[in-house]
């Protein structure tokens, strides 16, 4: 049936309805021939009184906002039901829940309006991402070889991007991640989740050089970020015996301190990616990649080394379906369907 369908509509666009729903944002998304149409996004307020994201009722928002979220896709995009070639979902990575309810509707759309089912890595769709193009505006994708340094709540990883289907993972975190260091760190210290983004915010006001923590030495392209919190939390914790007050009065500068030795960590192996490779065409992805302190290092670094640097716009940096929907095109036109026995996995790698 799937070649039958690719041969019927060869001539005509292919529109794909994203879909996304790994974490606690239920988004969808409409791509046509690699142009984005419309991009909604749902977001959980419910988790901030928890400091952290609870699966289940992550799952339940999903479940409440599905069908709102891909209708409104389908309105703000211009475009009728009957119009849409395919359904991309995100499969994995995430919490094995949330992922349930994307994936048993995109299950039903697709049989529904009897259309391809394309399943999407996570990951994967951060960095095509970078391929999304808009209406209006400049289009100014990387150009294949290419290393990608993908940085989220949950990954840390400098992948080396071969062509939009064949991607390398060539360093990753042996245990946390970046995004959960900057998350984890921001808690300590009394700050609302996420905590990243206050992190950075504060940062802006702070000395980066004002406090030095532990960074780890680890051989390779691998990351590691729990000595690095381990060590901020003892240093909390040995300050606060001698003055109650300490975070308070240092806020900026341990934000900014903290912030200046992740973006250190990460920086230091893309660079030595970098050389080794002797690739200069470089790009970033993922929630992390919004933060100001680590794409102006990037800029810096980009300027001293010489790279072509790519850094996707804002909107496209969270998780959201426009990732989903421009990685669902490229394997839609690479005929990679998957079947209605497909199940959602919590852990995978590209």
């Amino acid at each position: 049936m799937n070649e039958k369908y690719i041969n019927d509509k060869k001539n005509a666009s292919i529109t794909i309805l994203g879909i996304e729903s790994s974490c606690d944002d239920t988004s969808a998304a409409i791509i046509r021939d690699g142009v984005i149409l419309s991009n909604v996004v749902a977001g959980q307020k419910v988790h901030e009184e928890y400091g952290g994201v609870v699966p289940e009722l992550a799952s339940r928002a999903h479940q409440q906002n599905i069908i709102p979220v891909v209708d409104r896709a389908i309105v703000r995009a211009g475009i009728s039901k009957n119009e849409i070639s395919a359904v991309a979902f995100t499969r994995g990575p995430g919490l094995l829940g949330s992922l349930l309810v994307g994936t048993s509707f995109a299950k039903g759309f697709s049989l529904a309006a009897g259309i391809p089912l394309i399943e999407v890595n996570h990951l994967q769709g951060h960095v095509l991402a970078l391929f999304i193009k808009e209406k209006v505006g400049e289009y100014n994708p990387p150009k294949f070889p290419f290393l990608c340094l993908l940085v989220s709540g949950g990954n840390s990883q400098i992948i080396l991007v071969h062509d939009y289907l064949h991607m390398e993972v060539i360093g990753q975190t042996i245990d946390d991640a970046a995004g959960e260091a900057f998350d984890k760190c921001a808690k300590v210290m009394g700050l609302p989740y996420p905590g990243g983004p206050h992190v950075d915010r504060l940062s802006q006001q702070g000395d980066p050089h004002r406090f030095t923590f532990s960074k780890p030495r680890i051989a390779g392209l691998n990351y590691s970020f729990s000595g690095l919190k381990t060590s901020f939390l003892y240093f909390l914790r040995n300050n606060l015996k001698e003055n109650e007050n300490f975070i308070e009065e240092n806020l900026n500068d341990l934000c900014a301190s903290l912030q200046h030795t992740i973006i250190d960590i990460l920086l230091n192996k893309l660079k030595k990616a970098a050389k080794e490779t002797g690739i200069k065409e470089i790009t970033v992805a993922g929630g992390v990649s919004a933060n100001s302190g680590l794409r102006n290092a990037l800029k810096e670094n980009a300027k001293k080394y010489h790279w072509n640097l790519i850094i996707p716009k804002f909107e496209y940096t969270m998780d959201n379906a426009a990732m989903i929907a421009i990685t669902g095109y490229y394997k839609y036109l690479n005929v990679e369907f998957a079947g209605q026995d497909v199940v959602p996995f919590a852990r995978t790698q590209l």
